[in-house]
This record gives C-alpha cells, structure tokens and sequence, in this order.
C-alpha cells in the first residue's frame, strides 16, 4: 500500500442480498467486506452464493494498483455490474474469485 491508503478485508457479520431487476442474483451469509480509503465498503460474496447463470461475462477488465485486474460480468440491462479480483494482489488475496456488486442489500 502507498502512503495514506488501507485496505482492510474481513467477514461481514451481517448477510447480504443482491437483487436487480426484481431477480434475487446473490444471497449469502458468508461475504466478506472490504473497507478502502476513499471508497464505500464493498461486499464480495464467494460464487456458490451467486446465480451466475442470470450473468454473462464482459469483456471488461480494469487495472487496481492495490487489488489487481478485475473481470465483469453483465446483465442484458447492466452491463459491467459484477466483478472480481481472479488472481489478486497478496494483500487482498481473500476476495480471489469472490464476486462484488455495485448495489448490495445487507440485512
């Protein structure tokens, strides 16, 4: 991390529901959070907890120095609203393959 910057990875202690379109796309228990300097928390939610057969995977992919190169996958309405880190930085080496939405629901 660069002077200034923290990322921190933990277990939520809450669960949490995705759900676009009226279509529940994720449920899970067992997410975890990830607090960086600047941004909202972020919930990455382990693919076994996610209806991946209501995504399409994107041709995206964007460049975090601190996380990795992320990939993405899209709804027919939402392009690009899903990612994940597959081989990602050391210190964030929790969330590999965890997916992340934008709108997240926590209970």
């Amino acid at each position: 991390m660069t002077g200034g910057h923290r990322i921190t990875v933990e277990r939520s202690d809450r669960p949490v529901r995705v759900v676009h379109g009226g279509e529940v796309l994720a449920e899970s228990d067992q997410a975890l959070v990830l607090r960086e300097t600047g941004l909202p928390a972020r919930y990455y939610i382990p693919p076994k907890d996610v209806r991946l057969d209501l995504l399409t995977p994107s041709d995206t992919h964007t460049h975090c120095p601190f996380k990795g190169t992320a990939s993405y996958w899209s709804r027919p309405d939402a392009p690009d609203l899903v990612w994940a880190y597959p081989d990602p930085k050391p210190d964030v080496a929790d969330i590999k393959d965890h997916l992340c939405f934008y709108d997240v629901e926590v209970r």
